[in-house]
């Protein structure tokens, strides 16, 4: 993007809304040069507060209720993915940022390697589906690891599997719990997703095959 023309954002949420704040404060700070277009929340949620006291322009698309007709009909993924899609061009959102989004959508052609995410592992390492949050850190103590972190990514169609774009380290020692292990690697976000952004916006970042390379 151009000085003049700042990185719209889309921000698709699920929670409490920290990573959002995080972005807003950087923005605040002249750290991004971007302006939150829109936030999407798949449910109604702390973040959907915070957005709205933040004054953003603010869309809970529920999730529970795109399904297929009749009893115990499935999920109607496609429906849903055009909701969100709908909000996000009406914004005229240029870069799409999950924040703790937890509800699948499929990403049309015209959105792909301009949908991030941010995990708190070190990906391709406990990734997948039912690896979020919390869970992350569990699955990380438990294995004794040594080392995580946190991985920003290009998102695709498929469970954390998309192209690398960064990635911030922490230590783990015998006596962390998954708390603190959490809060070690939200810190570590708080510098790595704004780092992705601000690269993006540059037109710094290029997606080759499986690898993301950086640009200067």
């Amino acid at each position: 993007m151009t000085d003049s023309q700042p990185l719209k954002l889309g921000v698709l949420l699920s929670g409490g809304g920290r990573t959002l704040l995080n972005l807003l404060e950087c923005i605040r700070r002249g750290e991004l040069d971007c302006e939150v277009a829109t936030a999407i929340a798949s449910r109604e949620c702390k973040g959907v507060e915070r957005s709205r006291a933040a004054g953003l322009d603010v869309h809970v698309v529920p999730y529970k209720q795109y399904r297929d007709a009749g009893p115990g009909g499935q999920p109607d993924t496609a429906g849903y993915s055009a909701a969100i899609v709908a909000k996000l061009e009406a914004a005229g959102a240029n870069l799409v940022v999950q924040a703790g989004f937890l509800s699948l959508w499929h990403i049309p052609p015209r959105y792909e390697g301009k949908v991030m995410n941010i995990h708190p592992a070190l990906l391709p390492a406990f990734g997948g589906k039912g690896m979020y949050g919390h869970h992350v850190h569990e699955a990380v103590v438990a294995t004794g690891c040594k080392v995580s972190g946190c991985t920003v990514h290009f998102v695709t169609n498929e469970y954390d599997a998309g192209p690398i774009i960064l990635q911030r380290t922490v230590p783990v020692t015998d006596r962390d719990t998954p708390d603190d292990v959490a809060e070690r690697v939200f810190e570590q976000e708080c510098i790595a997703y704004p780092e992705a952004i601000r690269l993006f916006g540059r037109g710094r970042l290029e997606i080759d095959g499986r690898i993301v390379r950086v640009r200067g």
